[in-house]
């Protein structure tokens, strides 16, 4: 996902939920035309605020390791934002991930609550 209305439209209609380190906004579209085949598409929001170019980067390759452990748990037509905050340069890759799965499983709990 790389348009700007993308992520403008999953930051405002999407569901938010925040952990210590990220904070993950998932929009599940109802209308078919919104839907996208080939499973949940992942943004990476990762600021100054995380660090200089090389620690944004670091942690931008891995919140999309951590993403994609989660690839099989999660809706195919969700739409997925992970922004992250600035502690995340300094978290371990397995608390990164344990973070962002409880994150993505209570949005897609929250999500199904709703329908």
């Amino acid at each position: 996902m790389t348009r700007r209305s993308d992520f403008t439209r999953i930051l405002k209609q999407g569901v938010r939920v925040g952990r210590r380190d990220v904070i993950a906004h998932v929009l599940v579209p109802s209308q078919p035309e919104l839907v996208t085949s080939g499973g949940p598409r992942f943004g990476l929001i990762v600021g100054k605020s995380v660090g200089n170019s090389v620690v944004r980067h670091s942690v931008s390759r891995r919140l999309r390791a951590a993403a994609r452990t989660l690839l099989d748990d999660c809706d195919p037509a969700a739409l997925v934002v992970v922004r992250a905050l600035g502690g995340s340069a300094n978290c371990s890759q397995p608390d990164l991930e344990r973070q962002l799965s409880s994150a993505m499983s209570t949005a897609m709990r929250r999500i199904e609550a709703t329908v």
